[in-house]
């Protein structure tokens, strides 16, 4: 273990999109360098497998994403892997175990404070991706085309020195519909855990990382590594931080100094809302 690593009970990481241009699987990366856990719940779309059937892509950083979790498997630590919509694929093998990487179609994770999250991709509730596959697709397109836009954008304010921002982050915030469905989603992601008598839901999907109550049931939703770079850890007594590795805000991942553990920035609950 390195020493300056921060450790966990759990790591939450979901909507890495291995694969796909827009990955930030060297983020990813260098994440994991400084936060171990003694056990790794991957949520889902860690592949790209929508992507990679369109063109291939698949550098050297997708390698070390997978390598670095497979080492973390070998020297002991539990890593469930959870399919979502795009690696949808692996959801044919559930209970196998690959390199030491189990998968499952969903997971009831008990705290160290005994409370139960249901843990599960969340694109179940999703009616598009559900029952309307060419408009997903066509969704999945148009993002590719916000994160082309994020890309260029951010190489220009890279170039008068200023940090990243995300434009497709932004842009969906915008549009009052995706804010509508983000709040729907939640509403029936939650619904869901009331309907399973667990005390939360840890799921992703959606790419708006958060932690929130509603009416005694706590949502939590990992982000993803495609625009923002979070995840979600748990501390040995069982508080759930959302982490935001924030090196990608400069011009290039930050060395560390020696004895320097790089501070994640960690996300508060939000106040429940009204249902």
């Amino acid at each position: 273990m390195d020493e300056t690593a921060k450790r966990f009970r759990t790591l939450f990481i979901s909507d890495i999109h291995l694969g796909s241009k827009a990955a930030k699987a060297d983020y990813l990366i260098d994440f994991l360098r400084y936060h171990e856990a003694d056990q790794i719940i991957l949520v889902g779309d860690i592949i790209d497998g929508w992507r990679l059937r369109r063109s291939w892509n698949w550098p050297q950083d997708c390698n070390d994403v997978v390598q670095k979790l497979l080492r973390q498997a070998r020297k002991g630590t539990r890593i469930i892997y959870i399919p979502g919509n795009h690696d949808e694929f692996l959801r044919d093998f559930p209970g196998t175990h690959f390199g030491g990487i189990e998968v499952a179609l969903e997971t009831v994770h008990e705290g160290a404070d005994g409370k139960r999250y249901l843990v599960l991709h969340g694109d179940e509730f999703d009616i598009i991706v559900r029952h309307a596959r060419i408009l997903a697709h066509l969704g999945d397109w148009a993002y590719d085309l916000a994160i082309f836009v994020n890309r260029a954008l951010n190489s220009v304010r890279r170039r008068f020195g200023l940090p990243y921002w995300s434009f497709s982050a932004w842009a969906k915030l915008q549009v009052k519909q995706a804010v509508n469905f983000i709040g729907e989603f939640q509403r029936v992601v939650v619904e869901e855990a009331r309907k399973r008598d667990v005390e939360g839901v840890i799921c992703g999907h959606i790419h708006h990382a958060t932690i929130e109550d509603f009416d005694g049931v706590r949502y939590i939703n990992t982000g993803d590594w495609v625009e923002s770079c979070t995840a979600v850890g748990e501390d040995f007594d069982g508080k759930m931080h959302l982490l935001r590795w924030d090196h990608h805000v400069g011009l290039a991942p930050r060395k560390a100094v020696a004895g320097e553990v790089p501070e994640s920035e960690t996300v508060k609950s939000i106040p429940a809302k009204a249902a």
